[in-house]
């Protein structure tokens, strides 16, 4: 293939060359300290050396604006120039970073924030003022920045500084999971006057900008003053590398260290081998079957139970999925902060589902079923679906759509169609997918009383109470919910044999994923 469809990898003679789609990141071990030291060989951590990270990018128009970022590469690099206050653990809950700590009213609606001594990478001190910078630009109303609807809950005209280093965030409602807000994905702080992104971006991370080509590569170098301790690696360049087999060969060969996003043949034809090393992080994306349940035939909650039931999750994972991934149960977030883990794990049970069938009246079903090759496993998750459904009388149709606006079309339109999403909190996933008045609300879930408990768990300072308003709701979901989720997949990487300090146990969109700065060649 003509090189000139890859100019970010011509440079260094990559194997492939092609143009393609998607994007996530590598990850270090969690909680950086300050004994980032040089050693010698093995497995203990040593310094100095250039990792270079092929990724899906986004052509041309890609930028270095945090708050602008959307693909997993844009995340990723991100991640390595700026911080947030507070981000992601293993299990989606929030981790102080610039925050030192947080503590709110009894009321649950004013926060006072404390931010720890950390420098930009310029030697600036980060204060107050930039937060509340950031946070402002972030909700200009004329900009579409991604943490814009995550910000919403705070009043950011009444918040004040109250001090070099100490933020009062005035809320406009108790909102007990506000520290969930200040790690919202994209809510980076930049400098308060901050401008040049793409050719001079300054953040407080732990790498600082040396070269950017958009839709090519990216070029950062440790900084040597960063609070969390100093990267091991010398530098980190990313490589845009759209096709997953361009990424899969520039590993084979040499030419990067560390290969994101593989689909799971590729992980399976590799894994043992001894080549190069695969890295599964689990839990990282919800798979589903999303009913609305405000027609027919899925305002019937007998219904919908019954297409719970009609449901072979493990057929599904090994099917759709290639076996990358473990089943579901009807509720998002497995092994995340408040997850209802109590809960049987549904089975397949045609029987039953064609009792419930029947005593709806809807014995001989017909529904249609839309999908897309928006997402990897889609269109085969909706055959296999079809199938399993015909044992229990139900004739779907299913109905491919338009990979560019799948997402607007599904939302309001259809009855049944396929869905997944990335890692979030269980809270935010609630409120952002589940209340009548949502903006994301696939299932068409309208229902007052559970908006009510939704704000009682918000309301309730005791974390052991608030759990169990939680695990309330999830219990109503998990009975007659509208989220058929049949599965968990796999984000897949691969790594150079010398590669060290992959996190394996942090899905994508946690602290610990995308992390560059606690990882080293041996």
């Amino acid at each position: 293939m003509h090189d000139a469809h890859f100019p970010g990898l011509r440079r260094r003679g990559f194997l492939a060359a092609t143009t393609g789609a998607a994007a996530l990141a590598l990850t270090g071990c969690g909680g950086g300290t300050d004994d980032k030291a040089d050693s010698g060989s093995g497995d203990k951590p040593k310094r100095g050396g250039r990792l270079r990270a092929a990724f899906a990018g986004g052509g041309a128009s890609e930028t270095l604006d945090p708050h602008l970022a959307s693909l997993f590469a844009d995340v990723a690099r991100a991640k390595a120039l700026y911080d947030k206050l507070a981000d992601y653990d293993a299990d989606l809950s929030a981790s102080p970073r610039l925050a030192a700590a947080w503590e709110p009213n009894k009321t649950l609606d004013r926060w006072q924030v404390t931010l720890r001594e950390a420098a930009f990478h310029d030697g600036r001190p980060v204060t107050a003022k930039d937060v509340l910078h950031s946070y402002r630009r972030i909700a200009d109303p004329k900009q579409a920045f991604r943490a814009k609807a995550s910000l919403e809950p705070i009043d950011l005209d009444a918040s004040r500084a109250t001090g070099e280093r100490t933020v009062e965030f005035v809320l406009k409602r108790p909102t007990a999971e506000f520290p969930n807000v200040l790690a919202a994905f994209g809510a980076y702080i930049v400098p308060e006057h901050a401008s040049d992104f793409d050719k001079k971006p300054i953040g407080s991370g732990p790498f600082r900008f040396v070269s950017f080509a958009p839709g090519r590569s990216a070029v950062f170098r440790r900084h040597e003053n960063y609070w969390d301790g100093a990267p091991y690696l010398d530098e980190l360049e990313f490589v845009v590398a759209n096709e997953e087999s361009a990424r899969v060969n520039a590993l084979l060969a040499g030419q990067v260290e560390y290969a994101h996003e593989l689909n799971p043949t590729t992980a399976r034809a590799h894994e043992g081998r001894g080549q190069i090393e695969i890295v599964r992080l689990r839990n990282s994306a919800m798979q589903a079957f999303c009913m609305k349940t405000d027609r027919p035939p899925f305002d019937d909650r007998r219904v919908r139970e019954a297409f719970f039931l009609i449901a072979d999750r493990k057929e599904l994972v090994d099917g759709a999925l290639a076996g990358a991934g473990e089943a579901g149960n009807d509720l998002f977030g497995k092994g995340y902060e408040y997850y209802a883990d109590g809960l049987p794990q549904r089975e397949q049970d045609l029987d039953r589902a064609r009792a419930l069938l029947k005593k709806a009246g809807a014995e001989k079903l017909k529904v249609t079923l839309d999908t897309s090759a928006v997402a990897a496993g889609f269109t085969e998750a909706a055959g296999i679906f079809r199938d399993q459904a015909a044992k229990a009388g139900v004739t779907i149709d299913v109905k491919m759509g338009s990979k560019d606006s799948y997402w607007s079309d599904i939302l309001d339109g259809g009855t049944l169609c396929c869905y997944r999403s990335g890692a979030m909190p269980i809270e935010a996933h609630l409120s952002q997918r589940l209340l009548t008045d949502s903006t994301t609300n696939a299932t068409h879930w309208r229902h007052k009383d559970f908006d009510a408990l939704y704000q009682q768990a918000q309301s309730t300072r005791d974390k052991t109470e608030r759990a169990a308003v939680y695990e309330r709701m999830q219990r109503r979901l998990y009975a007659e919910g509208g989220f058929l989720i049949w599965g968990f997949a796999d984000w897949i990487l691969g790594t150079a044999r010398g590669v060290r300090g992959v996190e394996t146990k942090a899905p994508a969109n946690t602290l610990d994923w995308a992390r560059f700065d606690n990882v080293w060649l041996a």
